[in-house]
């Protein structure tokens, strides 16, 4: 809670920074709205400030809920751009269901409300009186949505029935909410699609999965992992789950991307999803589901962001160019703003998206580090010489600067920005690549995860195995941890010790003021970055390598297949 009032407080000081105008008196104050902790030192904090001071995030005074400011909302409805068509190519149309769901209709499926209950949030009274029976908000829509199908689909012609909707739901995590990443509310597609056979559902599962993947990688520039679910994993009733896998390096967790499901008949048979086939015969309807989240978002912050603040890959960036003027002092300003003015036009008209930063009251370093920790791919710098020479200079935010000729500034900016957004996927593939690890003896497990990897493991597919290795690798953690507590202890008492051996009194509060701070700073950063729990199953990945003859790294039984293990989010 003190966190959350300190990020609301840092973020007005901030914003009231940026409406005091720079003048001479008060000095150039660009370095005071940028990131003051480290990604590597302090990634908590590194990503609270990120997205507080770049204005995507506010807080609200509801846990666990947030403000998406206009711009994330507006990387969000990039998003939305690139999916939405792509979706309905495959024949899916956009829909709205209600926010609320009956007791009776979530209590359907067993298996589905077990794997929700202790998310879900309860209506229970309107005004002063109590209803008589409580409503559920939604967690997902399956049981809103399928009595609706049951009605709809009566015969083959009906189907397919493909709709999505983009909308919100309500979980209430009591794990620690992270913003975009772990959140009580959030929003999502979800789509929800009917099929006569088992075939049709299982080609669009993969379809769906194949547009996730390139939401991720063509749009943000973020390497993902195809794959399946286990059994303990899976969607709650369905029949099988697959998955887009992602990874923070800084944090050496997993994060699940997005998931499409195959719920094979079980919810038809719930509801009474049946339809009369060709041969007359009645048969219950195959069906899936499929969602994509504003998680998308924490995870590209998490994965380009750096020390300055967001990196944004410019099919996503709300803003892919800014154009900042640098007059000379006391010069006549107007030719070189007017031919910014036409530049920024041109790239408009190009179908670039770029702003023209003309500000009189703000100092060009003020305005670079303002853009910088908002993550705009690309800076265009124009002085009085550029105006003369018919140049303008490039400065991209993943580092470099040239000079271009103004007379060809659109395919410049065009090529440039193709560049970046390459650049950045490459980067992130290459570390990804270089933590997954594969591991085949148990002894090597745990270490690899404490180097912040994950680990490709031989596994015999079995539950209870897949829960000893989670259970086995928690338990060395804790026991690391213990050790590492111990040793902290030991340093503590021996600087305590020096410090009763101070004869000045003053000397020695000082002393103990600066070792409490300082204790108190690992302390922070400990309970962090400190690892807490073991790995639990990530996906079965679809690329499998060789197994040769491997055995369980987990019970030494024969492997089945290849599976990716990790923390995660």
């Amino acid at each position: 809670r003190n966190k959350a009032k300190q990020a609301i407080e840092e973020q007005r000081m901030a914003t009231k920074q940026e409406e005091v105008p720079q003048t001479k008196k008060q000095g150039d104050k660009s370095k005071s709205i940028g990131v003051a902790s480290t990604k590597e030192t302090n990634f908590s904090e590194w990503y609270t400030q990120t997205i507080t001071k770049s204005e995507m995030i506010d807080y609200y005074d509801v846990s666990g809920c947030y403000i998406l400011r206009p711009w994330s909302y507006s990387i969000w409805e990039n998003i939305q751009a690139f999916f939405d068509p792509r979706i309905k190519k495959l024949g899916v149309q956009n829909a709205y269901f209600p926010l609320f769901v009956a007791e009776s209709a979530l209590n359907k499926e067993k298996d589905h409300v077990e794997g929700f209950a202790p998310e879900v949030a309860w209506v229970t009274r309107s005004g002063t009186s109590n209803l008589q029976k409580p409503i559920a908000i939604r967690p997902t829509s399956e049981t809103i949505m399928y009595p609706a199908f049951a009605n709809w689909i009566s015969s083959h012609r009906d189907l397919p029935l493909k709709v999505n909707q983009w909308a919100n739901v309500v979980r209430w995590e009591f794990k620690q909410p992270t913003p975009f990443l772990r959140t009580r509310e959030f929003l999502w597609q979800e789509g929800h699609t009917a099929f006569a056979t088992l075939e049709e559902a299982a080609k669009e599962v993969t379809d769906i999965l194949d547009l996730y993947s390139k939401v991720y990688e063509e749009l943000l520039a973020v390497p993902v992992i195809k794959g399946k679910k286990t059994e303990k994993e899976k969607f709650p009733g369905g029949y099988y789950t697959t998955t887009v896998e992602a990874f923070i390096p800084t944090s050496g967790k997993g994060i699940q991307g997005a998931t499409s499901h195959c719920l094979g008949q079980n919810f038809a048979k719930m509801f009474g999803i049946q339809f009369e086939n060709e041969k007359h015969e009645k048969a219950f309807a195959w069906q899936n589901s499929w969602g994509l989240t504003t998680r998308t978002i924490g995870v590209m912050v998490m994965v380009h962001g750096d020390d300055r603040g967001l990196v944004l890959p410019p099919r996503v960036a709300p803003l892919q160019v800014v154009i900042v003027p640098i007059p000379f002092k006391d010069n006549d300003t107007t030719q070189l703003v007017n031919r910014a003015k036409e530049l920024t036009e041109q790239l408009s008209e190009a179908g670039v998206r770029v702003y023209l930063d003309d500000r009189t009251n703000y100092k060009p370093g003020y305005k670079y580090n303002h853009w910088e920790l908002k993550g705009v791919p690309l800076r265009l710098d124009f002085g009085p010489k550029d105006l003369e020479q018919g140049n303008i200079v490039f400065v991209r935010r993943t580092g470099g600067k040239e000079t271009v000729p103004q007379s060809d500034i659109v395919n410049r900016v065009k090529k440039t920005l193709e560049d970046i957004q390459t650049s950045l996927l490459q980067k992130a593939t290459e570390e990804r690549n270089q933590r997954i690890k594969q591991v085949t003896k148990w002894e090597d497990f745990v270490p690899q995860l404490d180097a912040k990897n994950m680990c490709l493991v031989p596994w015999c597919e079995e539950t209870v195995c897949e829960e000893d290795i989670k259970k086995r690798s928690t338990e060395a953690v804790q026991a690391n941890l213990s050790a590492s507590k111990k040793k902290k202890q030991e340093r503590k008492d021996r600087e305590n010790k020096k410090k009763e051996e101070s004869t000045k009194l003053e000397e020695q509060t000082s002393q103990l003021s600066v070792g409490e701070a300082k204790n108190q700073k690992e302390e922070e950063e400990e309970k962090f970055e400190a690892p807490t729990t073991g790995a639990k199953s990530l996906c079965i990945p679809n690329e499998q390598p060789p197994l040769d003859n491997h055995v369980c790294v987990g019970c030494g039984k024969t492997a089945k297949l290849w599976c990716l293990f990790g923390r995660s989010y």
